[in-house]
């Protein structure tokens, strides 16, 4: 499975606006809605996040910077599109690292040699040791502090796959189960360090369902993301024996009481009801949109 990305260009909006003032934001009440959610990371109309708040999704999720940089969504921004009745999820990296972000210089240049292998399927991002202090220090928890002081209502961490993509020649003595061990202390201490400073904040991995296998993962989470889990960008069937796997680990995260939040690829139209009433069938929130992810689509009702 791949993450989403952005393309690699972008548009820079002339005006950047400053980040709202911190605070406790009420919790919410996760609950199954009918149209689902929306998975936006680029391509916000006119720079905000109006489009989405005029929708009818119950969930949203969407980058922590309108253009991917440092033009970062405000809190009254976030508070009105949460104001809308969206459960409002900020996107970000927790296992590899772009070389458009605002933190690249400094992870690059830590002592700690963080960046590792290029991800071959995304040209200039590149997987990092995500167990080293100075990760934390330099990446994910600025990110989380950031989504925590915008009103985020939770976070949705993207690239735990880094456990599996990691060149393990560049870290010898590490197997895969220890890697993927330390994603889940990761993802646990993200949790942690949300709910002492907002009770109630939700967790949201994105892929590597299998990981629930680790002791603590599901205690940490509240619910999980997954691409691909019917069609493959775009329009494809996923057919494969890992699609199958895939289904089955999220179903298991589903029947512990979690929520999922299911994207597929797909803009036939028989594919998207396809997709749709598999949704319904497994009792996921899904959306069906493009590899892009740059518009808001239709929700599946």
């Amino acid at each position: 499975m791949v993450g989403r990305r952005f393309p690699g260009v972008f548009v820079v909006l002339p005006v950047v606006l400053l980040l709202g003032a911190p605070g406790c934001a009420p919790q919410r009440v996760v609950e199954k809605h009918p149209d689902g959610f929306a998975y936006q990371l680029q391509g916000y109309r006119d720079g905000g996040l109006e489009e989405l708040a005029s929708s009818s999704f119950r969930y949203v999720v969407v980058d922590l910077a309108r253009d991917a940089g440092n033009s970062y969504f405000t809190r009254a921004e976030v508070s009105r599109l949460r104001a809308s009745g969206k459960i409002v999820l900020a996107y970000f990296e927790i296992g590899a690292i772009e070389s458009f972000r605002p933190e690249h210089a400094a992870v690059a240049a830590d002592p700690a040699r963080l960046v590792l292998n290029e991800w071959a399927s995304w040209p200039g991002e590149h997987f990092v040791r995500y167990w080293e202090p100075s990760w934390w220090e330099l990446a994910v928890r600025p990110r989380l502090d950031r989504a925590l002081a915008a009103g985020f209502d939770g976070a949705y961490l993207d690239t735990p796959l880094a456990y599996e993509e990691i060149d393990q020649d560049l870290v010898p003595g590490l197997d895969r189960a220890e890697l993927g061990r330390r994603m889940v202390d990761l993802i646990a201490r993200i949790a942690g360090h949300a709910e002492a400073a907002r009770p109630g904040f939700l967790v949201f991995p994105q892929n590597s369902p299998e990981l629930l296998a680790h002791p603590g993962y599901l205690d940490a989470i509240d619910g999980i993301g997954v691409e691909e889990l019917f069609f493959l960008a775009t329009d494809r069937p996923c057919t494969a024996s890992y699609c199958a796997a895939n289904l089955a680990a999220t179903r298991e995260i589903r029947d512990a009481g979690k929520t999922v939040l299911a994207v597929d690829y797909a803009v036939r139209p028989d594919n998207v009801a396809a997709a749709c009433r598999r949704y319904r069938e497994e009792g996921f929130e899904g959306y069906v949109t493009v590899q892009a992810l740059d518009r808001v689509g239709a929700p599946c009702g």
